[in-house]
């Protein structure tokens, strides 16, 4: 190890044994004073770390005294120290850190238990990992743990509602119903034209400006069942995060009386969730199955009897375009329903995480048709969905989404 600064100070030397873990302690106890290089509060920070992290043989106890004891890493069975070691990440931590923690732990340690017992659960950060994991072992939770796991995954759909429903709603209304003026202000309802019209005359010569003494909106009252959205989900386990925001997306469309919404998630069977989706996006989630092969052809021609307008439709496919299923068949679905007049998009991703691996040939050949094919995160897709109802040009709209261009 080389250090920048050859004279570090204590806070220096207490992040870098954070960092390197127990085997740094002597090499970096010849940089400073010598003695103990963390205080209690770091020490009990560093074994929760290297609970997860630490591979090398030294005990957390003799760590700290400079020994060379055998440490073991990992939080071993016992409920009690994970529910202690919960306690420590999150106090420790800020929450993005301990998502990442909570599923290192999973994944690096097998620790499955934080899931099994319903006094451990309750003390797990609720997040999309969690809820993931939990989607992917539903059928091993044990019966006295399902309340937690329920409990757990709501507190992640409620977040997530209130984190984009309010600006889904603004969207729709703001594109459809534009018939008569409102006097209640909403940048995505202002009608331009209208407002610039009737105000031409407080133009401001001297300073070039328009000056309006009234803003006029679009009304947002909303006839029913205006427009047909349908989600179609690819279940595939790398596709996690963008099926839950996707299924939660669809329960908030379907909170719309404007929109006749549609959810189906896929993976080699179709399964409607349409239903659920409009009555309780918790027992939405658990109805999803992740993993398993990939059939989006069957999904495709699952939806298209819901098609009813095509030019009142929108169909946002959420998939990683790895098909398993009969692929031209699926590419001619596609592109029949786009020339058709429905609102065809392809969503590669739905998620924070940025874009997974995807089929590159086929999302190249779609978008040569006119089918966009691209990530999307939570937060931009009210401007997708705003301007494909109000009939933006879907590729110039994906690009500008893409550079994080205004809509």
């Amino acid at each position: 190890m080389t250090m920048t600064n050859p004279n570090p100070n204590s806070e220096q030397l207490k992040r870098w044994r954070l960092i390197l873990g127990a085997a740094s302690e002597e090499k970096l106890q010849s940089y400073g004073a010598g003695g103990r290089i963390l205080d209690e509060e770091s020490a009990i920070m560093d074994e929760a770390l290297a609970a997860i992290y630490d591979e090398t043989h030294e005990s957390a106890g003799e760590a700290r005294s400079g020994g060379n004891g055998s440490r073991r890493a990992g939080l071993g069975p016992s409920s009690p120290k994970l529910a202690k070691w919960l306690g420590d990440i999150r106090s420790f931590f800020p929450p993005d850190i301990v998502s990442v923690i909570q599923t290192d732990a999973i994944e690096r340690k097998g620790l499955k238990q934080l899931l099994f017992e319903p006094e451990l659960l309750s003390q797990v950060k609720p997040d999309i990992q969690m809820v993931a994991t939990l989607m992917a072992l539903k059928g091993q939770i044990p019966e006295k743990t399902k309340d937690s796991a329920r409990q757990l995954v709501k507190a992640v759909v409620d977040e997530i509602v209130k984190r984009m429903a309010q600006d889904l709603q603004r969207a729709v209304t703001g594109a459809l119903n534009r018939r008569r003026h409102s006097p209640l202000p909403s940048s995505t309802g202002l009608d331009w034209n209208t407002t610039i019209r009737k105000n031409l005359r407080h133009f401001d010569q001297e300073r070039k400006l328009l000056i309006p003494e009234k803003v006029y909106f679009f009304d947002r009252a909303r006839r029913s069942k205006e427009w047909t959205v349908i989600l179609d989900i690819d279940q595939s386990g790398s596709m996690a995060g963008s099926v839950i925001y996707a299924s939660i997306v669809g329960s908030i469309f379907a909170s719309m009386p404007a929109l006749e919404t549609r959810v189906v998630a896929f993976d080699t069977e179709v399964v409607d969730l349409s239903e659920q989706c409009a009555n309780d996006p918790v027992d939405m989630l658990f109805g999803i199955q992740l993993g398993g092969g990939t059939d989006i052809n069957k999904s495709i021609a699952y939806c298209e009897p819901f098609i009813t307008e095509p030019k009142k439709t929108l169909f946002l496919l959420v998939s990683d375009l790895y098909e398993g299923g009969n692929r031209t068949e699926m590419l001619r679905r596609l592109i029949d329903m786009h020339e058709a007049g429905v609102k065809t998009i392809c969503l590669l991703a739905l998620s924070d995480q940025g874009v997974p691996s995807y089929d590159e040939a086929v999302a190249k050949r779609l978008a040569q048709h006119g089918i966009p094919c691209f990530g999307c995160s939570p937060d931009k897709l009210p401007e997708l969905i705003e301007g494909a109802l109000k009939g933006h040009d879907l590729a110039l709209l994906s690009e500008r989404l893409r550079s994080g261009k205004p809509v």
